[in-house]
């Protein structure tokens, strides 16, 4: 269960920091409280994974979904660049994450 939990807080993660730009500021009311929802579920659900998961590999992997996920979604909805160098970096993020999961 520890690794659900470990996803989802992940998945929040990209929620909050994708949910940031749309907050402006913190000006706009309901993208601002969604955004601190996703904050807190995120750090919740990486509390309850580390219950029982390593503090190292929690956390690296659940920066990990936030960094690859924020960075897709830049380049999906805000047209950051998709450069051959920066997709390569973000394949070793993945990377990483998955050798930490095959050895965690």
């Amino acid at each position: 269960m520890a690794w659900f939990y470990l996803f989802i807080a992940g998945l929040m993660e990209i929620g909050w920091a994708i949910g940031l730009k749309y907050t402006e500021g913190f000006t706009r009311l309901v993208p601002t409280a969604l955004t601190l929802a996703a904050m807190t579920a995120s750090i919740l659900l990486l509390g309850l994974a580390l219950k029982t998961l390593p503090i190292g590999t929690a956390y690296a992997i659940w920066t990990g979904i936030g960094a690859v996920g924020t960075a897709a979604l830049g380049i999906a909805l805000f047209g950051d660049p998709a450069t051959l160098a920066r997709l390569a970096c973000i394949g070793l993020i993945v990377a990483g994450i998955i050798g930490l999961k095959v050895v965690g």
